[in-house]
């Protein structure tokens, strides 16, 4: 009877467990696409000028994918988030989402050295969000980074980058709040989508 009882608690406990169980750890959502990504930076075939929004477009697709835009935008603008309306939210996260693609891509292409990335592990901090740390490595520097990530819509996405010490959402969020403290959430919408234009035209990434 006794053994009865222990068979059927294992049998509950293996059920309810799988939620959390069969989650991938962070490291293993992360560290594939961004090697993939350093891949296709590395291909030899997309040094030729024409083949350089190929290479783009595949880079974005990688990034798109591990990237959750929205929690990132709703973090950018901080407690400034539950002023913007429904479409302003919606407008606000696709002109940032755009300015972001613009600004890493041109960055990324612009400023890449061969270097390699090398993932040292991670830290879960709750059930759905962690640190997965890595460093980059350029001839003789080692430029630490570390990738904030959340467990949504059924694997980990990154939400935030901190390199050096500099988190990506920060940078921002002080300038989102020093616009908005003068002007108004459309006029901010409308600035971002400026900036993602000029750097379109530019080809270089803003500071």
């Amino acid at each position: 009877m006794i053994r009865a009882i222990a068979i059927v608690i294992i049998l509950l406990l293996n059920i309810q467990m799988p939620v959390y169980g069969a989650q991938t750890k962070p490291l293993d959502d992360i560290r594939e696409p961004i090697e993939n990504g350093i891949a296709l930076l590395k291909d030899p075939q997309y040094a030729v000028a024409s083949k350089r929004d190929e290479q783009r477009e595949k880079i974005w697709e990688i990034v798109r994918d591990i990237f959750d835009f929205r929690i990132i935008s709703m973090m950018a603008l901080a407690r400034d988030w539950k002023a913007f309306n429904a479409r302003q939210q919606k407008d606000f996260t696709e002109a940032f989402t755009e300015l972001l693609k613009t600004n890493y891509l041109n960055k990324i292409q612009g400023q890449f050295q061969d270097e390699r990335v090398v993932f040292l592990g991670e830290d879960l901090l709750t059930e759905k969000k962690a640190v997965v740390r890595s460093k980059i490595l350029r001839q003789d520097t080692e430029i630490p980074m570390d990738y904030k990530v959340v467990f949504s819509h059924g694997k980990w996405r990154i939400y935030d980058i901190n390199i050096e010490g500099i988190s990506l959402i920060k940078n921002y969020r002080t300038q989102f709040k020093s616009i908005l403290a003068k002007e108004s959430p459309d006029a901010l919408i409308e600035r971002i989508r400026e900036t993602t234009r000029e750097e379109k035209k530019s080809g270089k990434p803003s500071a």
